[in-house]
């Protein structure tokens, strides 16, 4: 059933309530609000414009909003540093990936770990022995994010050898080092081939089954709905209407955001 956006029957993991941004006399959220349950694949489109990236930037700290409020389950987002989000769970990707070109793929994914043991200098001479098994269990995890994302054959080449589906895989790999409750994917299936789509495919689904969240903006529709349920749109830097992408195709009033004109 296709609803005017409100909050969902269910306590949902991430919501968003009138949230405004503007840059100089553009508004490109407009009191936007929007929630996403817990365990769900949810998925975000609407025209170019309508404000998706922006809303992913505020929501990761990239951007501070000039009003309305972000939370993560109990934990209030908003006002908070990219950083400190981060630490509360929230990952995201980008539509252009950014690895560290020159570092490894293995190394690309370690750095994304929380509260590692080396970081204290005192420890590493203190503690040395502590260190070194964290360290190990660390690149352990590291490891079996890759192969469970089909990139461990290429742990030790280069970031920047990947091709570009492959960089869309390193970043989702990074995004799951850090242990987050919820990922934000920008574009993941921008630039990547189809066998690569669905080794990401295959790796997002395995990922929901043991209880990840997403919210993913995508303009392939295929994509959209072979993975999202629901789907939001968005238009004009707020939210239209939420439902299952079946019905929300059909809705006359996301034609005319898309094209300009009511079916």
């Amino acid at each position: 059933m296709i609803r005017s956006h409100g909050r969902s029957a269910t306590t949902p993991l991430l919501s968003v309530t009138g949230i405004t941004k503007r840059f100089g006399g553009v508004e490109a959220l407009a009191g936007c609000t929007l929630s996403v349950r817990e365990g769900s694949i949810t998925g975000l489109i609407g025209p170019n414009g309508a404000g998706k990236t922006t809303l992913f930037n505020v929501i990761s700290g990239l951007t501070p909003a000039d009003g309305g409020e972000i939370r993560l389950g109990e934990d209030r987002l908003d006002g908070l540093s990219a950083h400190a989000i981060a630490r509360r769970g929230v990952a995201r990707t980008f539509q252009i990936p950014r690895p560290l070109g020159r570092m490894s793929v293995l190394e690309n994914v370690l750095v994304y770990a929380h509260a590692q043991p080396g970081e204290g200098l005192a420890r590493v001479f203190t503690s040395p022995a502590r260190v070194a098994a964290a360290e190990q269990r660390l690149r352990e995890r590291a490891h079996a994010i890759l192969e469970s994302v089909e990139l461990a054959p290429l742990a030790g080449d280069r970031a920047e050898t990947l091709s570009g589906g492959q960089k869309k895989l390193l970043e989702l790999a990074r995004a799951l080092m850090s242990e987050p409750r919820m990922i934000l994917l920008d574009e993941p299936g921008a630039g990547v081939n189809p066998t690569l789509m669905r080794s990401l495919v295959e790796a997002i689904r395995t990922l929901r089954a043991a209880g990840r969240t997403f919210l993913l903006i995508e303009h392939d529709m295929d994509l959209v709905t072979e993975l999202c349920d629901p789907v939001i749109v968005m238009a004009q830097g707020r939210t239209l209407l939420e439902g299952p992408f079946a019905e929300v195709r059909r809705d006359p009033r996301v034609l005319e955001a898309y094209l300009g004109t009511a079916a």
